[in-house]
């Protein structure tokens, strides 16, 4: 009773010191999210007052099991939808910003003109649906794992539903024109103050739990969850290092500037990629991939020499995004050595994740949830053989600026990050609602080709787009003048536009079959179909493409 006392004064007082602060803006972007706060905690209040009646509401409309596991399953199932839901958001986000630059009249002043969609569109992929689907996953994990429920459940709450005023905070000053225009880094200050607070009691709660374990041995993937956590805890507060304007308004000035500020954002914007995007989705294909295939991982110690190595190599590879700038050359240098050094450990996960089905690769016909982990394993190193090709600085000279880098970056995040975790969602739903299987398997098959084939028009088009446009920007005449002028450039990019567009409406298309699959699985509907394959399994033809090592 105390307890709920003590939180109800807090969101009070929160709730009208928000309005306060609205009241007295210096800016309207300020106003409008100090309203969104004050919003936020008197919904926090209202909860807090009738928990007992909408707990049981929430738990009718969303169909949780009355039985459930020894578990703390709630901030999970929350994850799930949070991370489907604002999938969606981001693809669509996507869709139509791909579809401004083929048709430019569909930019609609200013709300939603490309300078301001775009970076909705990359937070809402990157830190909506992968922030999510990284926290949902991470607090599964790691009670499985570690055999204990969460430590502080109150908090883990926190964090999730903090995290999605974050989101909603971040995507309303987007829309307000409210940024500061940094890669990946947009919220402004008192955005960024709040997230931290929100990670740092992720990182309490992930700690904590690992704390507690029942387990003596840290699963691998608990390794990689936690170098993600602190990481990125560490990346996003140096580089979010302002000076505010007024504590009532939303601009502020950064405390690094000029080269110094460019190597910060790089240092901060490449980690992102290395630690948000790749270590955490590792952290997801070392627990899921095994689980869905019954079979151990395939080299345990393999597992523990790419993790060592990714973390000691990653963060340096910044520099390579600060190619034939003013940034000093042996900094340049030093970010694309580090960077080709990343190729191999960076494989030796890829080959560790695919040898896992050693033993298991019948499955591959038959399970579209394995499916899809092994086109994400091949997405991820096909990316990362990428990565350390374009930083070689002859290869960067014609591709940087262009759309080949777009195609690259898109190929990792549909490819690895969607696909992993499209087979995470259908992995979790059945277990996290106590059913039977998944409403449909031959939807997630529809899904798999659908997102499949988009990925491969939209970063073909994009690599033809890319070189293209590096060929066209370096062509001289005898004259010794440009053959072409920028808007030659755009003119003729405009087929790989529309099939990039086209490329992007299949990947949705496929999103959209997993809404409905993963709502009728919760609504605890099974589809009556055929087995996914009519051919029979024949064990003596499945043999291992490799011995397995002894360890």
């Amino acid at each position: 009773m105390e307890s709920t006392l003590t939180r109800t004064g807090i969101f009070f007082v929160l709730m009208f010191a928000a309005l306060a602060a609205a009241g007295l803006a210096h800016d309207a972007a300020f106003a409008v999210h100090m309203t969104i706060v004050a919003l936020a905690a008197g919904i926090a209040l209202v909860v807090t007052v009738w928990r007992t009646e909408i707990d049981a509401v929430t738990r009718d409309v969303l169909r949780v099991p009355a039985d459930p596991t020894r578990y703390d399953d709630d901030p999970v199932r929350w994850g799930v939808i949070a991370t489907v839901f604002w999938g969606m958001a981001g693809f669509l986000a996507g869709l139509f910003i791909a579809l401004q630059l083929a048709f430019p009249m569909l930019n609609i002043e200013p709300w939603f003109n490309f300078g301001r969609l775009r970076p909705l569109h990359t937070s809402a992929v990157i830190f909506a649906f992968g922030g999510n689907a990284l926290i949902a996953t991470s607090f599964y994990v790691v009670q499985r794992t570690c055999r204990t429920r969460l430590a502080l459940p109150g908090m883990a709450r926190f964090v999730f539903w903090g995290y999605q005023l974050f989101i909603v905070l971040a995507a309303t000053g987007y829309l307000l024109g409210v940024t500061q225009s940094k890669e990946y880094a947009e919220p402004e200050w008192y955005v960024d103050l709040w997230l931290t607070i929100v990670w740092v009691c992720y990182l309490i709660v992930f700690v904590a739990t690992i704390m507690k374990r029942k387990e003596p041995h840290i699963y691998v993937a608990n390794w990689f969850y936690l170098a993600f956590i602190i990481t990125v805890a560490l990346l996003h507060v140096v580089n979010n290092l302002d000076v505010p304007v007024s504590l009532l308004g939303s601009r502020s000035y950064p405390v690094f500037g000029g080269v110094q500020g460019a190597l910060v954002q790089w240092w901060y914007g490449h980690n992102a990629v290395g630690f948000f995007l790749t270590a955490g989705f590792l952290a997801m294909m070392y627990y899921f991939v095994p689980k869905q295939a019954e079979r151990p991982v395939y080299s345990y110690r393999l597992s523990i020499i790419h993790f060592w190595s990714l973390i000691f190599l990653y963060i340096w590879a910044g520099p390579h995004h600060l190619h034939y700038t003013a940034l000093p050359d042996w900094a340049q240098t030093l970010g694309m050595v580090f960077s080709i050094m990343l190729w191999m450990p960076s494989w030796g996960g890829m080959i560790n994740g695919l040898m896992t089905l050693n033993g298991a690769w019948d499955k591959v016909r038959t399970d579209p949830i394995i499916r899809m982990m092994v086109m994400a394993l091949a997405f991820y190193g096909m990316s990362t053989f990428e990565g350390p090709m374009l930083s070689i600085k002859a290869v960067n000279s014609l591709s940087h600026y262009t759309d080949w880098t777009i195609g690259h970056v898109h190929s990792g995040a549909l490819g690895w990050n969607g696909m992993i975790t499209f087979a995470a969602i259908y992995f979790l739903v059945p277990r996290l609602w106590g059913r039977q299987r998944l409403y449909s398997l031959r939807m997630v098959n529809w899904h798999f080709w659908l997102a499949t084939i988009g990925i491969v028009f939209y970063a073909a088009s994009m690599w033809v787009a890319g070189v293209t446009q590096g060929l066209m920007w370096r062509e001289y005449g005898l004259d010794g003048y440009l053959v072409n002028s920028f808007a030659d450039t755009v003119a003729a990019l405009f087929e790989m536009y529309v099939l990039r567009a086209f490329g992007g409406l299949l990947y949705l298309a496929g999103a959209v079959i997993m809404v409905i699959n993963v709502w009728a699985t919760i609504l605890g509907k099974q589809r009556a179909e055929a087995p996914m394959t009519e051919t029979p399994y024949n064990r003596e033809a499945d043999r291992p493409a490799a011995a397995i090592p002894a360890e």
